[in-house]
């Protein structure tokens, strides 16, 4: 695989989320191609840098493109929830950051191979490609009333009951495009995305437990010990936002008595930092002129000081 390495989304943003890390350790818990991870260790030149992914592709093209910063970089591979929470608890107040860019990657998109497009001839979708489940054993072999609750839970698909019943009563799929094919007449018209995008998202985040592992993550962090450190997400759909920012917002609260206590009694002293991004970052203008796909993405920044 030799094709240049894409730009990251939010780039800017996410080299400002860190900018107090002027030496220590930052999480990249979900490196890809090292995008940002490159960015971050040339612009912070006393940062240390754990680069994590589950994907033996990316893994092998990202070992290539730290090369050149030695020591500084070490890759791990594994589900990004079990390598961070390993990490943290190994390196303590060494890390100063951890970062999390949730979603599928532009690379993986434009591999068809890989199955996540809705063109893709394959329908498979694993960011590890040695995972037991797939694109096509959801598809396939799921009931009509697990597909239901996926589509309208995890692509919050208006129709999910009319898009399920024809998938099972069509199937079986063998590629992304013969899937989006057959419901493409099911869904909403007119919108920016393609109109299977949603379902495609759904069957992803199915797939990969994406949603449990953005939670898992956040669990790792908010049980750590770490003193101080910035914690920035960027993700791409409401779903994974909504955790984020119930998840912030949960932090930086000093009472956690129940609404209808008359008093406190809790000891109000239970934030573990504060929200930075009262509402999320998005991409500026010459970022969405040159990388369309940065038009959905946003970062949220907490910064932990227990």
């Amino acid at each position: 695989m030799q094709e240049a390495p894409h730009i990251p989304v939010l780039y800017r943003e996410v080299i400002e989320a860190f900018s107090p890390c002027t030496d220590g350790i930052v999480i990249d818990c979900t490196m890809g191609y090292a995008g940002h991870s490159s960015m971050l260790l040339e612009h912070y030149p006393d940062v240390s840098l754990i680069g994590i992914d589950q994907d033996p592709e990316a893994i092998a093209f990202s070992s290539r493109r730290l090369e050149p910063f030695g020591k500084r970089a070490e890759i791990r591979q594994g589900r990004f929830s079990d390598v961070a929470r390993e990490a943290i608890a190994e390196k303590g107040d060494a890390i100063c950051g951890i970062l999390a860019d949730i979603g599928v990657s532009s690379l993986q998109l434009d591999r068809r191979e890989r199955g996540f497009s809705y063109e893709s001839d394959t329908l498979d979708m694993r960011m590890n490609p040695d995972a037991a489940l797939s694109a096509a054993d959801v598809v396939n072999t799921y009931g009509q009333s697990e597909l239901e609750t996926i589509l309208r839970e995890y692509g919050e698909v208006t129709n999910a009951r009319r898009v399920a019943e024809t998938i099972v009563q069509r199937r079986p799929f063998y590629s992304a495009k013969e899937l989006s094919g057959a419901i493409f007449h099911l869904m909403p018209k007119g919108k920016k995305i393609h109109p299977s995008t949603l379902v495609m998202q759904a069957i992803r985040i199915e797939v990969n437990d994406e949603l449990g592992e953005l939670e898992r993550l956040l669990d790792a962090v908010e049980q750590s010990d770490v003193k101080q450190m910035r914690v920035a997400i960027i993700t791409f759909h409401s779903l994974e936002d909504r955790i984020v920012k119930n998840r912030f917002a949960k932090w930086s609260k000093n009472c956690i008595c129940p609404a209808e206590a008359m008093r406190c009694t809790c000891g109000n002293n239970h934030a573990i930092g504060k929200t930075l991004t009262k509402k999320p970052l998005s991409a500026q203008e010459d970022e969405l002129r040159s990388n369309p796909r940065s038009r959905s993405a946003k970062l949220r920044v907490f910064e932990i000081r227990r």
